[in-house]
């Protein structure tokens, strides 16, 4: 059975479950046009997950695709977290506001509780993906039983070869090329592979179907990454534009307007791909100190941006974007679909 027949969709073309970005009317209108759309729940509540996979399903019968972040829920380390907010004071006081003297830890993980896992068996939606990490035995075989089709991000081989041994059906190799958060296992350390090297070792290497995700941003980057062994190919920052996301307007106008990219953890305490800002020119300097725990980090990142954006400045901004984010067009997801589908059949 191929990956197109096992998830009963018409075209090798995933949307990336992108967390604070995607909508039931994204994930609907690329499912509706043949593609697998997708839902980026990590950052959502039990119960504003549930609405939005209900929504979904009430604007499509097609196939589509849940995310949730498996990272291991680390304790805030006291010293570090006092150092980073003392670091971002300054920054604080610009806009005439005093940050938080403590940080909460606003993303549970999937790994925490069987509380997602028992929504996904209640609403049944025909894949899963996790990034960050690999679910429990128990919930991997739960969904199995349901018949919900699992897939994990890997960024190197290490991790796909735990992926395969873990029992899940798909892979998502993502290149360095990957706007947003890199979907390390280890924070340690990145391997930093480029998405067609990725796709290429993974196939070598691993018998499961392999779906390449980075730097993708038009049908002939999607039909090279094919032709390399990839069943499909999966994009997010092409259809952040789209007017169904939920991406704000200053999102959208920089995409356009300043195209470059460049990995920080400052904003979250993970690395993530986005726009060049103020986290990369002001923050990410050689004194910075570590900075605190995901996802507590990112706590006190978005504070800060609300107490900018409230001045009038859209600089602390997670305005999350892949490297070949200068390709970009503006289009709906049906027509980009199309379009998609189009130059991959003129380059077969």
């Amino acid at each position: 059975m191929t990956l197109l027949e096992q998830l009963e969709i018409k075209h090798p073309i995933f949307l990336a479950p992108m967390a604070g970005v995607s909508t039931p009317q994204l994930a609907a209108e690329v499912s509706n046009q043949g593609g697998l759309g997708s839902l980026g729940l990590g950052a959502s509540t039990v119960a504003a997950a549930r609405q939005q996979i209900l929504e979904t399903q009430a604007l499509t019968e097609k196939p589509f695709q849940v995310n949730f972040f498996c990272h291991k829920s680390s304790a805030l380390d006291p010293h570090i977290s006092k150092q980073w907010i003392e670091y971002l004071r300054p920054q604080f006081e610009k806009y005439h506001a005093t940050p938080p003297s403590e940080l909460k830890c606003i993303y549970p993980s999937f790994l925490d509780s069987d509380d997602y896992l028992n929504l996904l068996l209640e609403t049944r939606p025909k894949a899963v993906s996790f990034h960050f990490g690999i679910p429990h035995p128990h919930q991997i075989q739960a969904l199995k039983q349901a018949g919900i089709i699992t897939m994990v991000s890997a960024t190197n081989l290490a991790e796909a070869l735990e992926i395969e041994a873990a029992g899940i059906d798909i892979i998502i190799a993502q290149g360095i090329e990957a706007g947003g958060h890199r979907g390390i296992f280890n924070q340690s350390f990145d391997s930093a592979v480029k998405t067609s090297d990725l796709v290429q070792l993974l196939k070598q290497y691993c018998s499961l179907p392999v779906v390449a995700a980075g730097g993708v941003m038009n049908g002939q980057q999607a039909q090279l990454l094919i032709k390399l062994g990839a069943e499909a190919v999966q994009l997010g920052t092409a259809f952040v534009q789209c007017k169904s996301s939920n991406a704000n307007a200053a999102y959208r106008k920089a995409l356009f307007s300043n195209p470059i990219t460049q990995i920080t953890v400052s904003i979250s305490g993970r690395p993530a791909r986005g726009l060049i800002n103020h986290w990369h020119t002001q923050i990410d300097r050689p004194e910075r100190p570590d900075v605190a725990a995901y996802p507590y980090c990112y706590d006190l990142g978005k504070q800060l941006n609300a107490v900018a954006v409230a001045q009038g400045d859209e600089g602390f901004g997670a305005f999350w974007a892949g490297t070949n984010v200068a390709q970009i067009r503006e289009m709906a997801a049906a027509d980009l679909i199309n379009q998609l589908v189009l130059e991959m059949n003129i380059h077969l």
